[in-house]
């Protein structure tokens, strides 16, 4: 199976060595995606929402990019730095997600990379071709 390797720009794909996404065959994994502005460092500061919003469209492009679909994602990881701000997160999930409902969990984490931000998403998708939504 040919591997295919979905680049979103950030500055850090490079020095860490990842990408975005990677497809094998019909499955495609994102790694943790972080609310990165478009021109570089944190959007959105101390805005949980929009930086889960963000985060979720960076998600979105890269599946696409990759020849999927937001209804091809099984299974969302979202890692928050304040777990008690998880409702403003999950509205934002709820806005990409409602009627696709994949399987999803919510965590805690100490801190990421950069300290401005307050979410980071990971997604797994399988793609099927004539998916019932």
């Amino acid at each position: 199976m040919q591997r295919q390797l979905i680049s979103s720009g950030s500055p850090f794909e490079k020095p860490i060595g990842f990408s975005r996404a990677v497809r094998v065959g019909n499955a495609i994994a994102v790694s943790g995606t972080a609310p990165i502005a478009p021109g570089g460092g944190t959007a959105y500061p101390g805005d949980l929402y929009r930086q889960t919003r963000t985060c979720l469209e960076i998600i979105k492009n890269a599946v696409e990019n990759a020849g999927g679909h937001l209804d091809d994602v099984i299974r969302t990881r979202i890692m928050l730095t304040d777990i008690s701000r998880w409702q403003e997160a999950a509205r934002a999930h709820g806005e990409f997600f409602g009627e696709i409902r994949p399987a999803s969990t919510f965590v805690q984490v100490s801190r990421f990379i950069d300290a401005d931000w307050l979410v980071e998403i990971e997604a797994d998708c399988v793609v099927v071709q004539g998916t019932i939504t």
